[in-house]
């Protein structure tokens, strides 16, 4: 009876001791900490992200981990794929003789070659040259309405002197008249979702110093007696067949072999400062040690990470992509058409079909379109953009919306001395040893990978 007693009582304990090996194991899995520190580690996965990544380990980081949200790289580089589609979320054309390709030059084979032409949509209804045209904005509109822009930009010369805005900005270089009749004004509203007289002038010097340079005429005449350039060497080129996944897949698998480690699909839920590093806590509870931390991520995110308080927000666009299919007349020969009419909430479409070849037999394209423009309604964004296109006499056919894509924070906001306090968010950041960089970690407009690339080069080589 004993033994019996004694055989019961060492299994009970085995199947405690095993119990407590699993709630053990289990907690190692769900609190695991990487204790060896990585020399550093990169927040987001886009173009900074991945660039940053490359600087780090050419100057000597033995061991990068690279984290983001998103389950692939590439960040808000994004296409989808519907049926046999495949539709890009913004419009994106590379060069071959950009910077990124000098820290990813096994990119460059899987890019095809594009000959893209840029247009817009004028207010007078009519697609022009983008951005302007001397024959439509100028030469058509005839004596008396050049005598009206020339004293329009005479009157803003002369007595615009306080330049607060966008809008005070273009009107002071080429007059309240011109800046109606090329439709500038209105895309600058469609592009933020509100007047641009409430966008900032840091926007304008960022973004819109071409009007300066095309409205002196010291540099009209230093451009005719100029040479003609020779043609640009650089060739135009769009994302592989594949898709933006495919592409940038290949630059993972480059600084994979040069010791980086990625965490992609990852929620992020909070930064420490620890030891002299960092602890970046995942949504399962693992905790990654970094010594050097760099944050490509949207500047507010970052902030709510480290659990910084912000008094007035960040604003940022959310854009919504409508993708279409077409047979029919499309009113046009451009590849890329912006929205410089009066009506109209769509900003700017992209056929990819002039890229990539017909589908079945039809043309397909994007939309862009400010989500706030359309109160974030797919819908009512179809059914905008099918009456404007319709009374410009653009897309006389078969139009059908295939699907649409809604990406937040896609862009900064400039507005309330925006640019101001994303500096001051930067330099708290600074402050904790956080260096954050690029579009988002910055709050800065990048349209091209090659200004993400060289500005993500800038901001490590100063710090």
């Amino acid at each position: 009876m004993s033994s019996i007693l004694i055989l019961l009582a060492a299994l009970s304990e085995m199947r405690l001791n095993k119990f407590v090996q699993r709630m053990f194991d289990g907690l190692l899995m769900t609190n695991s900490f990487d204790e060896v520190p990585y020399d550093a580690a990169v927040l987001g996965a886009g173009i900074s992200g991945l660039v940053a990544t490359s600087i780090l380990l050419r100057d000597g980081a033995r061991n990068v981990i690279v984290i983001d949200e998103y389950a692939q790289s590439g960040g808000n580089h994004i296409d989808c794929k519907i049926g046999d589609y495949t539709f890009d979320v913004g419009s994106y054309i590379f060069q071959d003789d950009s910077p990124l390709l000098s820290h990813f030059p096994e990119l460059l084979p899987l890019y095809i070659e594009i000959h893209p032409s840029w247009g817009r949509l004028t207010p007078q209804g009519a697609v022009s040259h983008y951005p302007l045209s001397i024959a439509d904005d100028l030469v058509s509109a005839g004596p008396m309405e050049w005598l009206r822009m020339a004293g329009s930009i005479v009157f803003a010369r002369t007595f615009r002197r306080k330049i607060r805005s966008a809008k005070d900005f273009a009107t002071f270089w080429i007059g309240k008249r011109l800046l109606e009749r090329t439709g500038l004004g209105f895309y600058l509203s469609r592009f933020y979702g509100f007047p641009a007289d409430q966008v900032d002038v840091k926007f304008a010097e960022k973004r819109m110093l071409w009007i300066k340079e095309h409205a002196t005429l010291r540099n009209h005449v230093a451009r005719a007696l100029r040479r003609a350039p020779d043609a640009p060497t650089n060739r135009q080129l769009v994302r592989p067949r594949e898709g933006f996944a495919f592409l940038y897949q290949k630059a993972v698998e480059r600084l994979e072999g040069r010791g980086a480690s990625f965490v992609l699909g990852a929620k992020i839920t909070g930064v420490e400062r620890q030891n002299g590093g960092f602890s970046i806590v995942l949504g399962n509870e693992r905790a990654i040690a970094g010594r050097r931390l760099v944050s490509t991520v949207p500047l507010a995110r970052i902030q709510d990470l480290c659990g910084l308080q912000t008094h007035r927000e960040l604003k940022t666009v959310t854009l919504l992509t409508l993708f279409y299919s077409f047979s029919g007349k499309r009113g046009f020969t451009q590849s890329i058409l912006y929205n410089f009419s009066r009506e109209g909430a769509w900003k700017r479409l992209t056929m990819h079909s002039d890229f990539y070849g017909k589908c079945h037999g039809r043309e397909f394209f994007s939309v862009e379109i400010n989500a706030e423009h359309v109160a974030h309604d797919r819908d009512k964004a179809d059914c905008d953009f099918r009456t404007h296109t319709c009374d410009n006499s653009l897309f006389l056919g078969d139009l059908r919306l295939e699907g649409a894509h809604a990406l937040g924070n896609a862009y900064p906001i400039y507005s309330d001395q925006a640019d101001e306090r994303a500096g001051r968010a930067v330099a708290a950041l600074r402050q904790l040893g956080i260096e954050s960089i690029g579009r988002q970690g910055r709050f800065d407009y990048q349209p091209t990978a090659r200004d993400s690339t060289l500005k993500a080069e800038a901001a490590l080589r100063s710090d």
